[in-house]
């Protein structure tokens, strides 16, 4: 019996993955348009967030920053939402019909937020992108190094350049990227080693890494394609700084794994941005 009610459910669901999505989970006889979105907490919230704002979805009363699919009190279009893995979503893109993408991996994959994304969030200051130390490594010559040369004019001007609106530099009052107060002499000769995103996080360091290079102090940037790992890194030790999230992931990340990073610098924001997959416009949405 248990077998045959195995094979039964089993052929079922064949079924319902060969069958238009409409016909599965949709009562409405609508085709069902489907999103993917990133599936860890703070950028779920805010692909939910953008969606919202552009009217095609409604969230519950109070739902903000840690907001699911749960929390989705409307959805007049009937969209299914797949949560994958941030880095993935690109590669997703020839199977949904649009996907909310984090600009670095939208950059990564050869796609150009402000031309090909089909909606684009806010710059909102709230989810800029910053380099992360371990507690108590605030003052540390190397890290004061670093934060002056990422807060540099070079590097500012970079972000404009380079990225045309994809990437917007939010550092106040870009200095020359030297801290007037810190003895390089002290610290010519060592190694800073930072964790970061392919791009654009390794492609700004590397303009971080030559005014280093001016002052004998060698910035060792490792790339990562994932957001556990350049924590885990951090915090134990083996990686001085990290530069690919913004703080509300950083208090999120703290919160569940008991781990004690910290903010010392805002660099940069990446606004998120909805691409089109299976469509090209945003007509279905309509």
């Amino acid at each position: 019996m248990k077998k045959t009610l195995k094979a039964l459910f089993s052929a079922l669901l064949i079924v319902c993955l060969l069958l238009p999505l409409a016909a599965c989970g949709n009562s409405s006889g609508e085709a069902t348009l489907k999103i993917a979105i990133p599936n860890d907490t703070t950028n779920e919230a805010r692909a939910l967030l953008l969606l919202q704002d552009k009217g095609y979805i409604k969230l519950k009363d109070g739902a903000g920053i840690t907001a699911t699919v749960l929390d989705i009190a409307e959805n007049p279009k009937n969209i299914q939402f797949s949560e994958v893995e941030a880095a993935q979503l690109p590669n997703l893109l020839p199977d949904v019909d649009y996907a909310v993408i984090n600009s670095n991996y939208a950059i990564s994959a050869g796609l150009n937020p402000t031309k090909d994304a089909l909606a684009l969030e806010g710059s909102s200051s709230a989810y800029a992108n910053i380099l992360a130390v371990k507690e108590g490594n605030e003052e540390n010559p190397l890290v004061k190094a670093l934060i002056a040369a990422l807060s540099s004019r070079q590097v500012a001007d970079y972000i404009t350049e380079k990225y045309d609106g994809s990437v917007i530099s939010v550092v106040e009052n870009p200095g020359d990227g030297y801290d007037p107060d810190l003895d390089y002499s002290a610290i010519a000769g060592q190694t800073i080693t930072v964790a970061a995103s392919p791009a654009p996080h390794a492609e700004i360091l590397a303009v971080a890494k030559e005014i280093l290079a001016a002052k004998d102090v060698t910035l060792d940037i490792q790339e990562y394609s994932d957001y556990v790992i350049p924590n885990n890194v951090v915090e134990d030790g083996t990686v001085l700084a990290n530069y690919f999230q913004h703080t509300p992931y950083l208090d999120d990340f703290n919160a569940q794994n008991g781990t004690h990073l910290v903010s010392v610098l805002s660099v940069h924001v990446e606004p998120l941005g909805l691409y089109g997959g299976k469509q090209s416009s945003l007509d279905a949405l309509k």
